[in-house]
């Protein structure tokens, strides 16, 4: 069985579509975060960007996620879904995630990252502790971040918070 924590080439190609999603909320006004729900058959299932421009500041892709699975998957095909997503969950995706019994996470950027950028750049920080998805939810498996596509968002959260060099 391979090793949960370890980026595939699939997971690659996933995240890359979650990142290609965050530059589509971005460009959409909203915070640049995009995630997708992949089955156990590697069929993308469910895909959202970020849309808290309007004002609803819970309306996170991850969240969304958790929603549809709910109402459309079983409990099992949640358990053996991934979901993969260009930024580590929130605490309370991290919880929406556990809640509905959604399986392994795959991230390509990591918390402890958007923190550091948001720190350097002089960013305010939210009013949520970003808690690593571990501490959350201790049993649910991870794997992230991906060097390549972290640098990825780095440059989409430079672009939202007017950083010219990142």
């Amino acid at each position: 069985m391979p090793d949960p924590s370890v980026i595939t080439e699939q997971d690659r190609r996933f995240l890359e579509r979650c990142v290609d999603l965050a530059a589509e909320a971005l460009d959409a006004g909203d915070e640049p975060f995009g995630s997708v729900l992949v089955d156990a058959d590697g069929t993308e299932r469910f895909a959202d960007r970020n849309r808290t421009a309007s004002g609803d500041r819970t309306r996170h892709p991850e969240f969304e996620i958790a929603r549809w699975a709910a109402e459309h998957l079983t409990p099992e095909e949640r358990a053996h879904a991934v979901v993969y997503t260009s930024g580590e969950h929130c605490p309370m995706c991290s919880a929406a995630h556990a809640w509905v019994g959604l399986g392994r996470i795959v991230f390509a950027s990591s918390s402890a990252q958007l923190t550091e950028w948001y720190r350097r750049w002089g960013v305010v920080p939210g009013p949520v502790v970003p808690l690593p998805i571990h501490v959350v939810t201790p049993h649910i498996p991870i794997a992230g971040p991906d060097c390549e596509l972290s640098s990825r968002v780095r440059e989409l959260q430079a672009r939202r918070h007017g950083v010219d060099r990142p």
